[in-house]
């Protein structure tokens, strides 16, 4: 007796008895698995972006706002700082490196970073093709810019102001020309148009040569530590002794992260409660099949099927359940995560990848896998209690 085709072929033959326990399954498995890689791809992102970033310097405000304008180019600025009072602050012996960056405008939505070469070295940028500006309003891609912008080395275009691509105040006068592309680094320099902090003076009518050097401004200046100290001394003299904000990214990442940890635990308890109900709903549905087979399992007895291969027969048919609702919800979350990640890819610059399963995902398979075992076994007991003679005698 094959058990597993006939139990295959019971689980089809009606497939609007486990309808309702196959949907719940799939919703639970979807939600979850979604919002592991969301939560897990999101967190990667962050730390991997801010990981050269020791320290934000900017205008006062919100500290976690100048970490996301400044260093994840995913908000406004809080303001802008004077280039004199930053030069001063680059002096100290608790700084490493010091990088200024200035940004405001954009091109089809794509923001223009005005820094200095450094910048490219802090996330290991390498060039694909051309070279590194070398002078004002000569500008180098990333690599996902380029692509997105349909941009060639030698090709010019106009800025305009803001950081939105409704914008439609554009900077005549001063074409930025393409001189170099970057490889991809899965950083947010991909996302980026850069050039120097004298292309954005000039564009926006404040270049040395007209202005005073104590009339300059940038956005920020990113900072890496000398020693650990750094951390402890830094943050409290910039707060406390100047007019300038300073902000410590992987605090604040941290706290967001925190923050949206909240919700996905959330939605995470939402989707196991979904999948414990799911487990309840393929009891009864298991229970409700067994009480109309009845006599077809008689029937099976009178052929010489044992108690536990009846047993067997109907795990099996719930474990082909959890399986297939697994499959799919599965394959949901994947579509689900696609979505996403085209709309973060538009809209933010940020990439996730559709991964293979994670440990968590086969751990979530086998939770599903026991939970529909578990409903199956407690559904089968009644065929131990079967009264063959009884039932076939009824039935005729």
């Amino acid at each position: 007796m094959n058990l597993v085709k006939l139990s295959f072929k019971n689980l089809v033959s009606k497939p609007l008895n486990a309808l309702l326990s196959l949907l719940l399954l799939v919703l639970s498995v979807a939600l979850v698995t979604f919002m592991l890689q969301l939560s897990e791809q999101v967190k990667g992102n962050l730390d991997k972006n801010i990981k050269p970033v020791d320290l934000v310097v900017g205008a006062k405000g919100s500290p976690l706002q100048l970490v996301l304008s400044s260093v994840l180019h995913i908000d406004a600025p809080t303001g802008n700082i004077k280039l004199i009072e930053a030069e001063k602050l680059k002096k100290s012996r608790l700084i490493k490196t010091a990088i200024p960056v200035s940004y405001g405008d954009n091109y089809k939505g794509v923001r223009i970073l005005g820094t200095d070469s450094t910048y490219f070295a802090m996330y290991h940028a390498n060039l694909k093709m051309g070279r590194f500006f070398s002078k004002s309003h000569e500008v180098v891609l990333g690599s996902t810019s380029a692509k997105k912008l349909k941009l060639k080395l030698g090709d010019t275009f106009l800025s305009s102001h803001g950081l939105a691509d409704q914008s439609l105040q554009e900077h005549h006068g001063h074409p930025f020309v393409v001189v170099g592309v970057l490889e991809s680094t899965g950083s947010v320099v991909d996302n980026l148009i850069v050039t120097n902090l004298e292309s954005i003076w000039d564009v926006h009518g404040h270049a040395e040569e007209e202005h005073k050097h104590e009339d300059l401004e940038i956005t920020s200046l990113l900072i890496q530590f000398r020693n650990p100290m750094a951390m402890v001394q830094l943050p409290r003299y910039i707060n406390d002794k100047t007019n300038m904000q300073a902000a410590l990214p992987s605090l604040e990442i941290n706290r967001l992260v925190r923050l949206l940890g909240v919700g996905v635990q959330t939605i995470q308890l939402i989707a196991i409660a979904i999948l414990l109900v799911s487990g309840l709903s393929i009891f009864i549905s298991l229970l409700k099949a067994i009480r109309e087979r009845r006599q077809e399992l008689a029937l099976l007895r009178t052929y010489g099927a044992t108690s536990g291969q009846l047993l067997w027969l109907v795990l099996l048919e719930g474990l082909f359940l959890g399986l297939i609702g697994f499959i799919f919800g599965w394959l949901i979350g994947r579509i689900g995560l696609w979505v996403i990640a085209a709309y973060a890819q538009d809209s933010y610059g940020y990439s996730l990848s559709l991964g293979l399963p994670t440990t968590w995902e086969a751990i979530l398979l086998v939770a599903t896998l026991a939970i529909t075992a578990l409903a199956s076994i407690l559904a089968s007991l009644s065929v131990f209690k079967l009264n063959v003679s009884k039932i076939l005698s009824t039935e005729k």
